[in-house]
């Protein structure tokens, strides 16, 4: 017998993208509010693996194609490179910089090299968030 689950998929639509709006602003807000990287990233994780829990495994990976343990991988480099660049410029250890820049199309930003780093966090959370949860759903 197929359950029907209309009203969860069509809820959970509306749902993943509110938690994946607010992981997004979590992570933007980090380095002037709470939030950063890790938080952003759980956040962020657990929508996809909402979306791992109301449809089917391949349906998901079919929309995201992503091997959730190269992700974790890509943020562990991203973030150990962001700090490990602080030493070609002769500063210390995770020394951040910023400025003002005027990006075409969307005007003065302000921009910090912290965003490289918690990117690198966030992605790595993500990893391997979902790459436990998926370990642990495996049928033996």
């Amino acid at each position: 017998m197929k359950i029907n689950d209309v009203i969860l998929k069509s809820v959970v639509r509306g749902v993943v993208f509110i938690v994946f709006t607010l992981g997004m602003y979590l992570f933007f807000a980090g380095h002037n509010a709470p939030g950063g990287g890790f938080i952003g990233g759980l956040v962020l994780g657990s929508g996809i693996v909402l979306l791992y829990l109301t449809y089917d495994i391949e349906k998901v990976h079919k929309g995201m194609p992503f091997d959730f343990k190269k992700v974790a991988a890509l943020g562990v480099l991203l973030a150990t490179g962001s700090a490990i660049a602080s030493i070609f410029f002769d500063v210390p250890f995770l020394t951040q910089t910023d400025g003002y820049y005027d990006l075409p199309l969307i005007g003065e930003k302000h921009l910090s090299t912290v965003t490289i780093f918690e990117a690198g966090v966030a992605l790595t959370v993500i990893g391997t968030l979902v790459t436990i949860i998926l370990n642990i759903s495996e049928d033996e």
